[in-house]
């Protein structure tokens, strides 16, 4: 079936958002099917009300019903939504909320099936998708309790930089006291495992940031720094890991200092996203280090107020899928290298 290609699962998010346009004009470009097989997770009724709201003309996804039936030829797209379903472009409904979890649901059981190579998932409204079977604050933990993940991380990349956030969707008033030695830790093990093995940075560089204004000002403005920030990044040095600071935030990114080093850990969701979406707005990728599967994200939301429209960019979901199919032969590489030295070394063994 996979004809030696990536299978690159889509869920398509939110039908009243911008997911369908970014996907459709993603895989408007040919070549994408040379190296892989695109299959979106959705309704092709929906998928054609976006193409004719876009004028895409001489452009179609095959429809199949399962996996099976995939086809190398053309985009692919399962219907796993109910024919009736309605559009109201630009608004957040239960319907919308439903269709991107029943999307999201269905990818994720033909990715734990092995159907599929990596999953891009496309924005959900973290309100309307709240439900008995969905109550997460997002897709990371979502992601992280279907693949009984102790922990993963929110890991933002572009060509620039790379920054992840210890504290992810949680709100504001919860941050210092969620913040933990262990959990710096945790964060810096996943981050450095993945430099090493998803993008091939033999001996990563990690700066970390400080909690507070100032990364405390040696304890004047708070502690957290000191009593638990510290410590965490003198055992991640202990462990042979090259993580440096605690630097403020608000110099890092002004005197470029973020140039010389190769990922980020920040301590909380806006103190990493702001200044990665203000640089990184256009080709920004979510991706979530940690999990044993490959899956990314473009950096944006479901942009009601612009859907339908056709002025969405495209950008982020394109380097979203380009990204987990080269983090997919990242790691397939790193694996089977590391298969062949096994048995070279059991080999050397006998006799």
């Amino acid at each position: 079936m996979k004809n030696d290609r990536i299978v690159v699962g889509i869920s398509a998010g939110d039908i009243n958002g911008i997911g369908y346009e970014v996907i459709l004009k993603t895989l408007l470009d040919a070549r994408i099917m040379t190296n892989t097989i695109p299959v979106v997770y959705g309704s092709p009724k929906v998928a054609a009300y976006h193409r004719k709201a876009l004028n895409i003309e001489n452009f179609s996804l095959i429809t199949i019903k399962s996996l099976e039936e995939v086809s190398t030829k053309k985009p692919n797209i399962v219907n796993c939504l109910n024919d009736d379903i309605v559009v109201e472009l630009g608004k957040s409904t239960a319907i919308s909320g439903e269709a991107a979890f029943i999307s999201l649901q269905t990818a994720v059981k033909d990715l734990k099936s092995k159907k599929l190579d990596v999953i891009i998932t496309a924005p959900i409204n973290k309100k309307n998708i709240q439900s008995d079977k969905f109550n997460f604050p997002g897709h990371t933990e979502y992601l992280q309790k279907e693949f009984e993940c102790n922990d993963v991380l929110m890991l933002m990349v572009s060509e620039i930089m790379k920054i992840g956030v210890v504290i992810g969707h949680q709100p504001i008033n919860k941050v210092a006291e969620l913040i933990t030695t262990d959990k710096i830790l945790s964060k810096l093990k996943i981050l450095n495992n993945s430099l090493k093995v998803d993008f091939k940075i033999s001996k990563p560089l990690i700066a970390v940031f400080g909690l507070n204004p100032h990364a405390g000002d040696d304890g004047v403005i708070g502690n957290e720094e000191k009593e638990i920030i510290i410590p965490a990044i003198k055992k991640a040095q202990d462990e042979g890991i090259m993580a440096y600071g605690p630097f403020p935030a608000d110099g890092f990114f002004a005197s470029g200092m973020f140039k010389k080093y190769d990922a980020i850990l920040a301590m909380y969701h806006d103190q990493g996203l702001a200044p990665f979406k203000a640089l990184c707005s256009d080709d920004g990728v979510n991706y979530t280090a940690g999990l044993p599967i490959v899956r990314t994200s473009p950096a944006h939301g479901t942009a009601y107020e612009i859907a339908g429209k056709g002025i969405a960019s495209e950008e982020s979901f394109r380097q979203a899928y380009y990204l987990a199919c080269d983090i997919f032969k990242n790691r397939t590489e790193y694996y089977n290298l590391k298969e062949n030295a096994m048995k070279n070394y059991d080999i050397s063994q006998i006799g």
